[in-house]
C-alpha cells in the first residue's frame, strides 16, 4: 500500500501534526482521487482546532483537514466520464448524492446525504484527496491550482453571498461590505462583476482598504470607531440597502445593523458571535438576516468563469505543506493578506 504525507487534527486545542497515512484509491464507481496542487487555509480550520465543529461534524479523530482544494486528477472510478487522469480541477467542498430533493434542484449544498472532506472526512492538507465525480470542476488551462485553491470554499462562499445580494441591488443602491480579508476581497470583486450598486468597504486594516479600492470598492472606511457615522454619511443618513458581513465576530454585527437601511438585507457570512438585536428594531425597520453557507456546484462553475476571464483574482500567500504551522499561526495572528495556500 502506498502512503502519503497528511496534516491531521490529533486533538482539540492541540497543534496539528504531520503524519504518514495510506493513500486514497478510487474504489467506488464515482470516486475521483486528486493530486493536491494547493490547499487553502481557512479561519474555519482554526475553529475546528478550537472544537467548534466537534458536535456538528461528529468526526472521529485523528483526521486530515483542508476543505479548499485544487489539483490534478490522479485516478478515477469505473463510472467517471466527466474528467480523466491529468485534468486540472477545483473541488466543490461537498461530496453529494445527486438523488435527494436538494441535489435534484441544484441546491446540492443542502444534500441530505453529504460528506464534507476537511470537516467530517479526510481533507486536502495532504498529497492526495478522495472526492467524487459530482464534485470536480475542470478549470481553464490559464489557471493554476495553487493560485485558485481557496476559490473552492472562501471564493465560493463569497460568491454565493455576493450573488444573492446582487439579485436585489440596483444602480441607486449602496452595498456595505464588512471585512476585506480572505473572503471579503473575493466578495468585493464578485459584487463589482455582478452588480451596478455602489460598494462601501469597512475594515480595520488600512492596507485591506487600499486593496479593496483597487479591486472594485467605491469607498473605503477604516474601522476606527467612527465607521457607523462614516457609512451613514456616505448613505445620506439612510444606511445601505444591503450589507454583507464577512467578519461576524468582535462586535461587527452590532455596528453592521446600524449601517443598514429600512427593509435592508443583512447577509451573515463570517461567524463567531451572537447577533443581539431587540426584536422591535427588526420589526420596525423590517430588516432581514440572511445566512450564507458555501455555494452550489453551479455557483462554483460561475465563479470559475469569472476567474478565467480575470474578473476575480485571488491574492495568496503560499507555504510548503511542511510549513503548515506557520500558515495556521500567520492566519490566527492576522498576518495573511488574502488567503494562505499550502502546496505539497
Amino acid at each position: 500500500m502506498s502512503t502519503m504525507r497528511a496534516v491531521q487534527v490529533v486533538g482539540y486545542h492541540k497543534n496539528l501534526e504531520m503524519t504518514e497515512v495510506v493513500m486514497p484509491e478510487a474504489k467506488d464507481p464515482w470516486d475521483v482521487v486528486v493530486r493536491i496542487g494547493g490547499a487553502g487555509v481557512c479561519r474555519t480550520d482554526l475553529h475546528i482546532l478550537e472544537g467548534q465543529w466537534a458536535e456538528k461534524s461528529q468526526v472521529q479523530l485523528p483526521y486530515t483537514i483542508g476543505h479548499e482544494n485544487a489539483g490534478w486528477v490522479h485516478s478515477v472510478g469505473s463510472a467517471v466520464t466527466n474528467v480523466t487522469e491529468g485534468d486540472k480541477v477545483i473541488l466543490h467542498p461537498l461530496i453529494t448524492c445527486g438523488l435527494c430533493r436538494a441535489c435534484r434542484s441544484g441546491d446540492d449544498v443542502h444534500c441530505e446525504n453529504n460528506q464534507f472532506p476537511g470537516i467530517s472526512h479526510n481533507g486536502g492538507y495532504a498529497e492526495y484527496i478522495l472526492t467524487s465525480a459530482r464534485s470536480v470542476v475542470k478549470i481553464d488551462d490559464a489557471l493554476e491550482p495553487s493560485d485558485i485553491a481557496a476559490l473552492a470554499d472562501a471564493g465560493l462562499t463569497a460568491y454565493h453571498a455576493a450573488a444573492k445580494a446582487a439579485k436585489r441591488l440596483t444602480p441607486r443602491d449602496k452595498c456595505v461590505v464588512i471585512g476585506a480579508g480572505g473572503l471579503g476581497h473575493i466578495g468585493i470583486q464578485v459584487l463589482k462583476a455582478l452588480s451596478p450598486a455602489e460598494i462601501i468597504v469597512v475594515d480595520r486594516n488600512p492596507d485591506a482598504i487600499k486593496l479593496a479600492l483597487t479591486i472594485g470598492a467605491d469607498h473605503g472606511v477604516v474601522a476606527d470607531g467612527t465607521q457607523v457615522a462614516q457609512v451613514q454619511e456616505l448613505t445620506h443618513g439612510f444606511g445601505a440597502e444591503v450589507l454583507v458581513d464577512f467578519v461576524g465576530e468582535g462586535g461587527a454585527t452590532r455596528e453592521g445593523v446600524q449601517m443598514l437601511r429600512q427593509a435592508g438585507d443583512y447577509h451573515v457570512v463570517g461567524y463567531g458571535e451572537n447577533i443581539d438585536v431587540p426584536t422591535i428594531d427588526i420589526v420596525s425597520a423590517e430588516i432581514n438576516f440572511i445566512g450564507n453557507l458555501v455555494g452550489s456546484y453551479n455557483d462554483l462553475c460561475d465563479l470559475m468563469a469569472l476567474a478565467a476571464r480575470g474578473a476575480v483574482t485571488l491574492h495568496t500567500q503560499k507555504y510548503g505543506l511542511d510549513d503548515f504551522q506557520s500558515a495556521i499561526s500567520d492566519l490566527d495572528a492576522g498576518r495573511v493578506r488574502g488567503r494562505a495556500i499550502l502546496i505539497p
